[in-house]
């Protein structure tokens, strides 16, 4: 019996084994000839031609119960909170009953204590790396210019949200989610999840795996 395993917020790291969605309007803009174009000097990335432009958020084109397997890494945390909730309950929808979904995402409790370590040694520049780079909430300019605005709207680097294990965990238990723990790299029971998880992805990260 045939599988199906879905990953969104894929970037660059689309595995053939999975149907890989991404949501970057760098990557609309790649799947339209007419404006790749027009807008080829903004692009800074080429997505593998096995992304396929889809938004969590908004729902991805599939059925009901219909995935074994989702995945997501370093993208919850770039939306808002509400959009993250409604990305939970679209996750859950085309899960089928039992199956797994695995996401890893900064871990806020790590930053957290690096951040007060820094300031217990009188280190002055602990909430600059703090909020600048280990959490990326801050916003060191404003966008000024098409150009300046172009860049950070293709770019969307920045963090939204932030989340430790228990905030996470609450979290997926209240949009339905069962048998919750936090994961570590290639610990699933599931063989699939070792063909697209990296191990760089899980350091200083947060990793949770729970089921339908």
């Amino acid at each position: 019996m045939n599988k199906s395993y879905i990953q969104y917020g894929a970037g660059l790291s689309a595995p053939k084994e999975w149907v890989n969605f991404d949501a970057s309007p760098t990557l609309r803009i790649q799947k339209t000839p007419v404006l790749k174009t027009l807008l080829k000097s903004q692009l800074k990335v080429t997505f593998p031609d096995n992304v396929v432009y889809g938004d969590i958020v908004k729902g991805l084109p599939l059925a009901d119960n219909s995935c074994d397997g989702a995945y997501c890494s370093h993208t919850l945390e770039h939306l808002s909170l509400n959009d993250f909730k409604t990305a939970l309950r679209n996750t859950l929808r085309v899960l089928k009953p039992g199956g797994i979904f695995r996401c890893v995402v900064p871990d806020l409790e790590f930053c957290a204590r690096q951040y007060i370590a820094a300031l217990d040694k009188g280190d002055n520049t602990a909430s600059l790396r703090y909020i600048g780079h280990d959490t990326l909430l801050g916003i060191e300019d404003r966008p000024k210019g098409l150009k300046a605005f172009a860049s950070s709207f293709f770019g969307n680097s920045h963090h939204l949200w932030m989340w430790d294990y228990l905030s996470l965990a609450d979290q997926l238990s209240k949009a339905g989610f069962t048998r919750i723990r936090r994961a570590y790299f290639n610990d699933s029971p599931d063989e699939m999840f070792k063909s697209i998880e990296e191990e760089s992805r899980f350091i200083n990260a947060l990793a949770i795996e729970c089921y339908k």
